[in-house]
């Protein structure tokens, strides 16, 4: 009778197969490799679409802006530069014309933040008053 050796089991808990000499040669394939091994090609990550903003006001436009912005609960930057698709510098443009003309009063005005809300009816008498 031949007795067969019994293979040795993976410490992993995998299916054992490897002999002492497939782990060696593994091991010793990768000292060998050191400055030839495959760097890692990193991913591109997700890329945002451009936006194409407008840089100044058409007549149909500007009326939408008079029409639209003062009506809003809060008025920021960003919230102009969403609804009009403009940019933001031209949103700012119009925030300060919006509340020269008396249809938005300041909330904060901090450098960076501009908050707005609109001009009810009480704040726009007093201010004429």
């Amino acid at each position: 009778p031949v007795i067969m050796a019994k293979k040795a089991a993976d410490p992993k808990g995998g299916k054992g197969g490897k002999t002492a000499k497939a782990g060696s040669k593994s091991a010793a394939g990768a000292a060998k490799k050191g400055a030839k091994a495959k760097k890692k090609k990193w991913s591109k990550g997700k890329v945002k679409e451009k936006a194409n903003h407008a840089v100044y006001f058409e007549p149909e436009q500007y009326e939408k802006m008079l029409k639209e912005i003062p009506t809003g609960k809060i008025i920021t930057i960003s919230g102009v530069v969403e609804r009009l698709r403009c940019s933001g510098s031209l949103a700012r443009a119009s925030i300060k014309d919006l509340a020269s003309k008396g249809l938005i009063v300041p909330v904060v005005t901090h450098s960076n933040q501009l908050i707005y809300t609109r001009a009810t009816a009480p704040v726009a008498a007093e201010a004429e008053a």
